[in-house]
């Protein structure tokens, strides 16, 4: 995989981790990250040795939000069609292509997330934090509000109670709160952060790498589609696995009780064989 100037990537035993890597701005993004992110998760998308990809940062910090001199420094002196391009990466990178993955994505929280540095917890798939950890939406106390795909993202994930209050009095919030109001998966000891996300990542790749991607396409499909639409879609997710699996081989085992949801793992590849 090619070398990054942002960014870390480490394949190890099907689990591919991607890190932040602008310690010294605490991972705040730059129109070179989003370009390097954008160009991981294409690579990654088409990559049947990852199974299971995690997110993180590198040194004190998760992800402070936008590098905002550094990326109006970048952005004021190119033309506009490179302004376009990097608007774009960026959004599709939190927004789209996260959830696009086949692979299921984990957030592994490992120190402040600040304004939109939510983008990429909410986008992530599964986001597992340190209890010691502080979330934060600090615009306002700078005569601002959460621009952006911030907002956005937000709306979608919390309560108006929870996210206004956040937005609107620029507090931070702890990892445990951010648990209970639904911004994340869970809160443990940072002690307990690598194991946690460690032990994730092996019970993920226990399962059909096709079922994994028909979670992932129904689930969001379904939150951003009416019902009937949705409905319709999952019907052609559905016969779509069966074909790619030969069948439908998790029934089968499951009936013939060879497989017990939760105690073992889902075999398919060697009943494919």
């Amino acid at each position: 995989m090619a070398q990054y100037q942002t960014l870390l990537v480490n394949k190890d035993n099907g689990v591919t981790t991607i890190t932040l890597n602008r310690p010294e701005k605490r991972n705040a993004m730059s129109p070179q990250l989003h370009r390097e992110m954008y160009d991981v998760l294409t690579d990654l998308r088409y990559d049947n040795e990852t199974r299971v990809i995690v997110i993180t940062g590198a040194g004190e910090s998760f992800c402070a939000g936008q590098d905002l001199k550094q990326y109006f420094l970048e952005m004021d002196s190119q033309p506009e069609r490179v302004r376009d391009e990097v608007r774009e990466k960026s959004r599709q990178w939190r927004n789209e292509m996260i959830r696009k993955l086949p692979q299921p994505v984990i957030a592994k929280i490992n120190g402040w997330v600040f304004g939109g540095g939510f983008t990429i917890v909410s986008g992530c798939d599964i986001a597992i934090a340190a209890d010691d950890v502080r979330f934060g939406l600090s615009e306002v106390n700078f005569g601002h509000f959460p621009g952006g795909e911030v907002t956005i993202v937000l709306t979608e994930h919390l309560q108006p109670k929870h996210g206004l209050y956040y937005a609107l009095t620029g507090q931070t919030m702890t990892a445990k709160e951010a648990e209970r109001i639904g911004l994340i998966t869970k809160a443990v000891p940072r002690a307990d952060l690598e194991k946690e996300v460690q032990e994730l990542a092996n019970c993920l790749m226990e399962k059909s790498p096709h079922a994994l991607k028909a979670v992932k396409e129904a689930w969001y499909y379904t939150f951003y589609s009416n019902p009937e639409v949705a409905y319709e879609i999952s019907n052609l997710i559905s016969d779509r696995t069966k074909l790619e699996q030969g069948g439908r081989p998790g029934l089968q085992q499951f009936v013939k009780k060879e497989y017990r949801p939760g105690l073992g793992a889902f075999k398919w590849e060697e009943k494919k064989e």
